[in-house]
């Protein structure tokens, strides 16, 4: 039986908290991954919230190689989500929603690589997220991007509830597994 979103995102939170809390799992960048980067690149990556999956490994990693890290910055629900240069030493500043993000006058940079949260996944790519599109709005902004979802592997489900604006991912990384076409 398809749940809706909200009861998924429900459950697959609980999961996902009691997953952590119990495993304490950390996240390692794959070689695939390690493999798409290149000096002068942007990686947008984020802050993880409650028991997200932690991109700071695959942001490390990125950084080692001489790329440029952006984190979100999001004004309200109605302004689009935009992607500000952070220096990994940059303090940040509290946003909407329990965000910590850069700066508003900090630069704003078009990822070539974006990090994104979920909080669930399937193996086709799919990923459903907290509900407000930011992430969907912003794959569209930048088509370019190669858009990975972080996520540790009990967030996987056997299948999502896709609508027209959903934007698929092109990998998924969890402490197990990447995860690609």
């Amino acid at each position: 039986m398809m749940l809706d979103k909200q009861a998924l995102r429900i459950a697959t939170r609980a999961a996902r908290d009691d997953f952590v809390a119990r495993m304490q799992p950390v996240m390692k960048p794959p070689a695939a991954y390690l493999a798409r980067l290149s000096h002068g690149m942007t990686v947008a990556s984020y802050v993880p919230m409650d028991s997200e999956a932690d991109p700071s490994p695959l942001a490390r990693a990125a950084v080692e190689a001489g790329c440029v890290i952006a984190l979100p910055h999001i004004v309200n629900r109605a302004t689009p989500m935009r992607f500000l240069s952070w220096d990994t030493e940059a303090a940040l500043i509290a946003g909407p929603f329990g965000l910590h993000q850069p700066a508003e006058d900090a630069a704003e940079l078009s990822p070539d690589i974006i990090l994104a949260p979920l909080v669930a996944f399937d193996r086709s790519l799919n990923r459903l997220g907290q509900g407000a599109g930011y992430y969907d709005r912003a794959f569209l902004r930048f088509p370019d991007s190669w858009r990975i979802g972080i996520a540790w592997s009990i967030q996987q489900v056997e299948s999502l509830p896709i609508e027209s604006w959903d934007v698929p991912l092109h990998a998924i990384v969890t402490e197990k597994e990447w995860i690609t076409r």
